[in-house]
């Protein structure tokens, strides 16, 4: 929807949320500084939910609060951290579905198999 239909846009825009991943997935420290893991949950939310995982967004929520609350222990920080990245995994693969049929209708419009 916020491509306008644009396969190109929305393949590129998938790539650059991949590509994010990385850098997320090295910001999420439960050693960390809980508002340093906390930005990056909040980013993380921001970019999920504009591609439609909301699960990934509804776990970085929840990190996010974690974070901010000042009541972290190391165990809550780890299993909100972990969930974030479970989800995150989870975002990459059906993310990864939606490119590949994006990048076939983009790339096949009009063949046909005879």
């Amino acid at each position: 929807t916020m491509t306008g239909g644009d396969a190109a846009l929305a393949v590129e825009a998938l790539g650059i949320f991949r590509q994010q991943a990385d850098l997320w997935t090295r910001m999420l420290d439960p050693h960390g500084d809980a508002d340093h893991w906390a930005d990056a949950a909040h980013a993380i939310k921001g970019a999920a939910r504009s591609v439609g995982a909301m699960p990934l967004g509804d776990a970085c929520d929840a990190a996010e609060k974690l974070g901010r609350s000042g009541e972290v222990t190391r165990a809550s920080a780890g299993v909100a951290i972990s969930t974030v990245k479970d989800r995150l995994g989870e975002a990459l693969e059906a993310l990864a579905h939606v490119e590949h049929q994006l990048l076939m209708k983009r790339t096949f419009v009009g063949v046909r198999l005879e």
